[in-house]
C-alpha cells in the first residue's frame, strides 16, 4: 500500500514534513489509518499493470494505470502526413508486426531453439548414417506438430482477449487439484 501527501509519495520508514514545516518521524507507518488521514494523507491503491506483451501502459499520479491493447494485427506504416512508407528494395509498404505476428515468431523461435537439442541426432544420421532414437524423433515430431497448432491457435485470434486466453495457466482447486487452461509455449518434454 502506498500513502501520499498531497502529490508526494510518502515512503515507508523515512521521516518527512508537510506543507507547514511539521516535520514526521520515520516510523510513521505504524500510524492508524485515523491519524494518516487526520493530517492529509491518503492511501493509493496501486492497480496492478496489465501484461506488457498485449498492453501499453502508463501509471497516473493517483496510482491508476491507463491501458491500450497493442494491435493484434500487422499495422502498414505510414508518415506524419499519412502516406504509405514503401520499401525501397521490394516496393512493399513496411508495417509494424502485430501480436499474432509476434506471437508466432516466439513460437518459432523457441521451436528451433528446442529442435536444436537435438539437431547432434539428425547431423549423426546424415554423417555416419546411425539411427536417430526412435524417442528423439517422436519428440521432435511433437515439438513440431505442437508449433503448428500454437500457430494455427494464434492465426484464429480477433481479440488480445482471445491471445491472452491462449497462454497456458494452472489454477489451484480447493480440492487440490491443478487445472491447465491455454495452449502457448507448453512444449512436450524430451523424453
Amino acid at each position: 500500500m502506498v500513502w501520499k501527501y498531497n502529490t508526494r509519495t510518502i515512503k515507508e520508514g523515512k521521516a518527512w514534513t508537510d506543507d507547514n514545516g511539521i516535520q514526521h518521524p520515520a516510523n510513521w507507518h505504524v500510524w492508524t489509518r485515523q491519524e494518516k488521514e487526520a493530517i492529509g494523507m491518503v492511501e493509493v491503491i496501486e492497480q496492478t499493470p496489465p501484461d506488457s506483451r498485449f498492453y501499453t501502459w502508463s501509471q497516473n499520479p493517483d496510482g491508476t494505470i491507463t491501458s491500450t491493447p497493442k494491435p493484434v494485427e500487422d499495422v502498414p506504416a505510414v508518415d506524419e502526413s499519412g502516406i504509405p512508407i514503401i520499401d525501397p528494395i521490394t516496393l512493399k509498404q513496411l508495417s509494424s508486426p502485430g501480436l499474432k505476428t509476434t506471437f508466432i515468431q516466439e513460437v518459432k523461435q523457441q521451436q528451433g531453439s528446442l529442435l536444436s537439442q537435438t539437431d547432434w541426432a539428425i547431423v549423426r544420421k546424415a554423417d555416419t548414417n546411425i539411427d536417430v532414437p526412435a524417442s528423439i524423433q517422436q519428440w521432435r515430431n511433437e515439438i513440431r506438430l505442437t508449433a503448428s497448432i500454437m500457430e494455427d491457435a494464434i492465426s484464429q485470434v480477433t481479440t488480445v482477449q482471445e491471445l491472452e486466453n491462449l497462454m497456458v495457466k494452472y489454477t489451484s482447486n480447493s480440492d487440490g487439484t491443478v487445472t491447465k487452461t491455454g495452449i502457448l509455449f507448453d512444449w512436450p518434454e524430451e523424453a
